[in-house]
């Protein structure tokens, strides 16, 4: 005769996915409110895609697609933006960003510029996408729009990026799983 015994269904989630949706959270909540105060040229970095980026790479590419389909997503609800632009541009980016994905090469896209260089390639990807469907509904013209704006927040959100090469994130040192 078998013992049934009650499991837990959240024992085996990992808990390293709760921090992440609090981080995209709090991301989005300096976005929206304090963002502003360290634009320059009124333009600003996406920290949101830095840490869908962050998530493709520690996690794999499939986790990825969907962190950066849910973060833009509800980061397009929260800012009342263009619905779903942001949910594909970043989706996309974290498509992309998963190529640079292996097992084996988590610590060293993590933790040296070489994550720098993905979120630069990301990032110009991402603009790409979500300014052609921004500047679809105004008389500007794309390629003077997306070099003023895409390239150079493309610049701004990969230097932005070095602060969590050069802050150790303990999540991968201590073992939350």
């Amino acid at each position: 005769m078998k013992l049934i015994t009650e499991q837990n269904p959240f024992k085996s989630f990992p808990v390293r996915y709760i921090f992440y949706l609090i981080a995209a959270m709090f991301i989005s909540v300096i976005d929206i409110l304090a963002l502003d105060l360290i634009q320059i040229g009124g333009i600003t970095p996406d920290l949101l895609l830095v840490l869908c980026i962050y998530i493709t790479l520690a996690e794999n590419q499939f986790i990825g697609l969907f962190a950066g389909f849910a973060i833009g997503l509800f980061f397009d609800l929260v800012s009342a933006n263009n619905l779903a632009t942001n949910a594909l541009a970043k989706t996309i980016a974290a498509y992309i960003a998963g190529f640079f994905y292996k097992p084996t090469n988590v610590k060293q896209n993590l933790q040296t510029f070489r994550f720098v260089l993905i979120v630069l390639l990301c990032s110009f990807v991402h603009n790409i996408i979500y300014y052609f469907f921004y500047i679809k509904s105004s008389p500007l013209d794309f390629w003077s729009f997306f070099l003023k704006f895409g390239v150079s927040a493309s610049f701004y959100t990969a230097v932005i990026s070095v602060f969590p090469v050069l802050v150790r994130i303990p999540g991968r040192q201590i073992n939350i799983d």
